[in-house]
């Protein structure tokens, strides 16, 4: 199974735009945007304790 096409594309973002309708769409989109970066946010701090945590056990 290869990786998504543009008509691929093209398709679920119609799909979406029947389901949930354009009002509705950007609201969606701005909180799955905030759920992403509050996502790498944490692990990028779970990330940086780990290194302090091998930093401290190799002094």
């Amino acid at each position: 199974m290869g990786p998504i096409g543009p008509g691929s594309l093209v398709l679920i973002a119609i799909v979406a735009l029947i389901i949930f309708g354009p009002k509705k769409l950007p609201q969606l989109g701005r909180a799955a945007g905030d759920t992403l970066r509050e996502f790498k946010n944490a692990t990028k701090g779970l990330a940086d304790d780990q290194e302090e945590n091998k930093k401290k056990e190799d002094q």
